[in-house]
């Protein structure tokens, strides 16, 4: 039996959490763990390790966050590189030290880039997935070893969704890194790109159609303004009603493009998440009101 490979990972987020789980949990000898540097990730002054340096730490893998140190390794025979989410482009000299496979977490060439899970959302797809690839200079251009397919219903968050595609992403890389996948294929023409999340992709748009308003919550931290103040909106559903687009009742019921939806978590400005209902109990402007003004 042949004994499973030496790696080294590269990754920064919880989801790059589940997949370096699945491959320590395979019994691939982990070298060297690279990750994004301590960095503030809460209102508080100081700093903070990725989940990724966290991770390692805890399981007792060598860890930097420096891709000169990965330069400057000793790697055994066959180790390969696994990243997932590094958060940062590897410079040609980096794949040329070791063969790289990333987890990608769309169905490739669609939604290259940046914020693919978002992405998807936003555009309504009925599924997404993940994709194993072999890494190049191209941006997300490189042949594919192995996919898998995932839904994405009406309920599917960006949170969720990721949690999914992680766990899936962490068994394919075990099994291509087992050889179950010995194949690279070329992805095909007609790819999408995912940019990443700008600012103005956060703000919701009443006259959009009430869909597209659910899409939203669920993809980014949507958000509206409330007489003059900044309301994260992190639940809604569609709700019966004849609302004007951005008309706010006090049911919490809210006009669409075609349509209405009812909000049910929301974050007022400077306060903690809450259920509309109690937002909305506690309300000091009148209703019905107008968002987004």
């Amino acid at each position: 039996m042949t004994p499973p490979a030496p790696v080294v990972f590269l990754g920064t987020p919880a989801a790059a959490v589940t997949v370096l789980d699945a491959v320590v949990g395979a019994g691939h000898p982990v070298v060297l763990v690279v990750t994004r540097a301590d960095a503030r990730r809460g209102r508080g002054a100081g700093t903070s390790p990725s989940p990724v340096k966290q991770r390692a730490l805890e399981l007792g893998l060598r860890v930097t966050d420096s891709l000169e140190d990965l330069m400057a390794e000793d790697l055994p025979p066959g180790c390969t590189g696994v990243v997932v989410a590094y958060g940062r482009i590897l410079p040609a000299a980096v794949l040329e030290r070791v063969p790289m496979l990333n987890v990608h977490f769309s169905l490739l060439p669609r939604w290259r880039g940046a914020a693919p899970v978002e992405r998807a959302i936003l555009a309504g797809d009925g599924e997404t997935g993940v994709c194993i690839m072999e890494m190049e200079a191209g941006l997300d251009t490189g042949p594919v070893r192995a996919t898998g397919r995932v839904a994405i219903d009406d309920t599917a968050t960006t949170v969720s969704l990721t949690n999914l595609l992680a766990v899936t992403g962490g068994r394919l890389m075990c099994e291509v890194l087992a050889g179950e996948h010995p194949v690279a294929v070329a992805q095909p023409e007609g790819h999408t790109y995912a940019r990443k999340i700008e600012p103005a992709d956060l703000v919701l748009d009443w006259d959009e159609p009430a869909g597209q308003v659910l899409r939203r919550v669920r993809a980014v931290n949507a958000h509206t303004t409330v007489a003059g103040r900044r309301l994260r909106v992190l639940g809604a559903e569609r709700a019966d009603g004849a609302n004007a687009p951005g008309e706010l009742t006090a049911d919490g019921i809210v006009g669409t493009g075609d349509g209405c939806v009812r909000l049910v978590a929301v974050q007022p400005e400077a306060r903690s998440l809450m259920s509309a209902a109690d937002w909305l109990r506690g309300a000091t402007f009148a209703l019905p009101c107008v968002l987004g003004r």
